[in-house]
């Protein structure tokens, strides 16, 4: 999504729109067999986006034990910018949603009699051969653009400024090695449309945890070199590509460079609203990178670290929500405002429920959870520490961005593209403003500190565009939840951080992983405790009926 804070190693998570039950595989088949097709698909998509963010925190953890909080470990950062933001920019997660999804599918369907299915299929492999033949021809030469002129990006993007001179020739080395990463990113990112368009979701779902699995294990042969970092992206990109081929057995593609098909027209009509904020956003990031290292060579390496915590509740949560909620948002959307209302209403209830106590937990445990997963090897207590005020900081937009993405998601379902775009693009910009204003007086902070004012101003924008197109959701118990998840969630991250307090007085130290272990689990189940106690307590019923919920998708 376009409201995270800068974190460029991993691909997006791509978010299929998961088949309404009357969409299901054939009209022939019955409500029950349609509704596990439906559930089949949103389970499959689950797991994997579960699979791959532990696979990243896995990754994580790895880069932390061998390179530490590093300027080396920035340097590999700021080259490893560069080809994902082309592949944000060109073929990445939101275009694949927004544009090339849903043209493919009007390719795909299997309504109609055997002859119309054969005739759009055959259609479907016409538009998928002119879409990659453009992509290839467009990446290769961007590829072979950036590997010549690395050295001048390289200095565009600040790496001119690190302390140390020698990054500078790292990050120009690892650029040229990484570039051909966006390739087969790309190519992956198109395939898993057609693979979401066709409904088979088995194998695209599981693509980022190949990336993310490829990078640690490469890392880990070569632990001393930083250049294995980039030899796993490249592997894994190439992974990505080979992992979904089976899928595509029944493709004809042939080379195809008619930019004046109809459908590619379609597509980048699609695209354009978003295309426009993403630049900005990516702008933004290139601008942070710079600011970052102007604070410090490891600066970069803090905000890697702090983003993978401050991601993962909000990409576990929002993810689960979005395929719970996206297919009846989309249907209600065309006939039924006052269901859209209901819908839109309980997801929030849901996102709010899960997501503030979250924020108040990891907030307390800010600093045991970064020394169990990251003080290892080359990452020392003081990089714990100043990673622990980095996160705590980004955690003050925690609960805005998840409200945010639940409304952007909503207003897309509406088919309203226009109107988050302009948002971003607002929001980007305060966030640069903000960030320019503290930056003399907090340093690394101030791109946190602003992080965290864009997420709260795009969330009020956000709420402005929901109201102009269904009104008020007042009546609907959102403030209701609110109260009542601010005070849980507060004695819940108090009752954390006075037991962590309390276990450090009595002598329970970070010596050993298994001691870290404990400072963790022992505060974060006392919160739990607390959490649910006072759950029962305000009767809370999202909080009480999440168990039933769970059992019943």
């Amino acid at each position: 999504m376009l409201n995270s804070p800068p974190n460029q190693t991993d691909p997006p998570v791509i978010t299929p729109p998961i088949p309404l039950a009357e969409e299901a595989e054939t009209t022939k088949q019955t409500p029950l067999s349609q509704n596990r097709v439906v559930l089949r698909a949103a389970v499959i998509i689950a797991l994997g986006n579960i699979i791959q963010r532990l696979l990243g925190m896995g990754r994580e953890v790895v880069k932390a034990n061998l390179f530490g909080a590093s300027g080396l470990l920035s340097a590999y950062n700021v080259a490893t910018l560069v080809p994902m933001t082309l592949y944000q920019l060109i073929v990445g997660g939101e275009m694949v949603t927004s544009s090339l999804v849903p043209v493919f599918s009007d390719y795909a369907s299997k309504k109609g009699t055997a002859e119309e299915i054969t005739i759009r299929r055959d259609d479907l492999w016409q538009v998928v051969s002119t879409v990659l033949s453009l992509a290839m021809t467009l990446l290769l030469l961007l590829v072979a653009l950036v590997m010549l002129f690395a050295p001048q990006i390289a200095w565009l993007a600040g790496a001119h400024n690190f302390d140390d001179p020698e990054l500078y020739d790292v990050t120009v080395d690892l650029m040229r090695l990484a570039m051909p990463a966006v390739f087969f990113l790309s190519l992956s990112s198109i395939i898993t449309a057609v693979l979401y368009a066709l409904q088979r979701f088995t194998l695209p779902a599981f693509t980022v945890a190949i990336f993310n699995g490829t990078i640690i294990v490469v890392a880990l042969l070569r632990p001393t070199e930083i250049d294995s970092l980039v030899w796993g992206l490249l592997i894994g990109s190439i992974l990505m590509v080979v992992l979904q081929l089976p899928a595509m057995r029944d493709a004809t593609l042939r080379w195809n460079l008619n930019w004046r098909h109809p459908a590619v027209r379609r597509i980048v009509r699609l695209y354009l609203p978003i295309v426009g904020v993403l630049l900005v956003n990516q702008t933004v990031i290139w601008i942070s990178y710079r600011l970052a290292i102007q604070t410090g060579d490891a600066s970069i390496t803090y905000m890697q670290f702090a983003t993978t915590l401050y991601q993962l509740p909000l990409g576990l949560v929002v993810m689960g929500l979005s395929i719970a909620t996206l297919p009846m948002l989309t249907q209600q959307a065309l006939d039924d405002p006052l269901g859209f209302k209901q819908t839109l209403s309980q997801g929030l209830r849901l996102v709010i429920t899960l997501i503030v106590p979250a924020t108040f937990g990891l907030f307390a445990l800010a600093e045991p959870i970064i020394a169990l997963l990251f003080e290892h090897g080359r990452f020392l207590p003081e990089a714990t520490l100043i990673t622990a005020q980095v996160l705590r900081v980004y955690l003050l937009g925690l609960s805005f961005a998840a409200v945010d993405q639940m409304l952007v998601y909503a207003s897309y379902a509406r088919k309203d593209t226009w109107r988050p775009a302009l948002v971003g693009v607002i929001s980007l910009g305060f966030y640069l403003l903000v960030a320019l204003l503290l930056l003399e007086p907090l340093g690394l902070l101030s791109l946190m500190a602003a992080d965290a004012s864009k997420h709260m101003l795009h969330t009020l924008l956000m709420m402005g565009v929901m109201y102009f197109h269904i009104g008020s959701l007042k009546g609907h118990g959102l403030g209701r939840v609110l109260w009542k998840s601010i005070i849980a969630s507060a004695a819940t991250g108090l009752t954390a951080y006075l037991t962590y307090t309390f276990m450090l007085d009595l002598g329970v130290t970070s010596a050993s992983l298994l001691t870290r272990l404990i400072l963790v689990l022992l505060p974060a189940s006392a919160g739990v405790a607390v959490f649910i106690l006072l759950a029962w307590v305000l009767n809370m019923e999202e909080a009480k009926s999440l168990p039933r919920l769970l059992r019943r998708r």
